[in-house]
C-alpha cells in the first residue's frame, strides 16, 4: 500500500512538472533538503522558477521570489506515541516563496512562504496529530548565494491544517537547504 502512495505522489509530481514546462514556466533550479523536527525526520527534493518581478527596489535590494514545487519523505520514530514504532509520509506541496534579496541575487537574502502540501497519510507521532492530510507548510529562512550561484539556506518550516478540522497539534522542522541552478 505504501509503494502506491510514493508512486502516487511521484506521478502527481511528474504531471506537475510537465504541465509547468513551457518555456516561460521551465525551472530553472533545483533543491535537496533535510529536516528533523520532535521524533521525525525529512528529506525533500525539489525545483524552483523564480519570478522575474522586483519589488520595492531600494539601495541595491528588493523582493522577489520563486515557486517551489517538492516531494518529500518523512519518517516519525514514535507512530502513535510508541518508542521505535515508524510511520513514513510522503508529501508534495506547492509553495510560493518571497526572498528579500540583493539586485545582484548575490549574498545573503531572507525569505518567508506559505505553500499547501498533501500527505500520504494523517500524521500521528510522539503524541502530536495532524487530522487532515491537507496542510499548509510555512516558513522562514535565511540563506547565502554564493559567486557561482550555489544557495544554501537554514529554515524553519510549520506544518498545520490552519484548525479545519482538530486535532492540529502541528509540526515543526528545523531545514538546511541546498539548491542550484540548471
Amino acid at each position: 500500500m505504501k509503494v502506491f502512495r510514493v508512486s502516487t505522489a511521484a506521478s502527481i509530481l511528474s504531471c506537475l512538472l510537465v504541465a509547468a514546462a513551457p518555456a516561460s514556466f521551465a525551472a530553472d533550479s533545483a533543491s535537496f533538503e533535510f529536516g528533523t523536527g520532535d521524533k521525525t525526520k525529512m528529506v525533500r527534493v525539489g525545483v524552483q522558477w523564480k519570478w522575474d518581478s522586483m519589488w520595492w527596489q531600494s539601495n541595491g535590494t528588493h523582493i522577489g521570489g520563486y515557486w517551489d514545487l517538492t516531494l518529500a519523505q518523512w519518517r516519525g520514530n514514535r507512530f502513535r506515541n510508541i518508542p521505535g514504532n515508524t510511520q513514513n509520509i510522503t508529501a508534495i506541496g506547492i509553495t510560493p516563496v518571497f526572498r528579500f534579496q540583493n539586485d545582484s541575487r548575490k549574498g545573503l537574502y531572507f525569505e518567508a512562504g506559505i505553500g499547501a502540501h498533501l500527505l500520504s497519510e494523517l500524521y500521528d507521532n510522539n503524541d502530536q496529530q495532524l487530522s487532515t492530510r491537507f496542510q499548509f507548510g510555512d516558513h522562514l529562512g535565511v540563506g547565502y548565494v554564493f559567486a557561482n550561484n550555489a544557495d544554501v539556506s537554514l529554515k524553519i518550516q510549520h506544518f498545520s491544517n490552519g484548525s479545519i478540522k482538530k486535532p492540529n497539534d502541528g509540526v515543526n522542522f528545523a531545514v538546511v537547504r541546498v539548491s542550484y541552478p540548471f
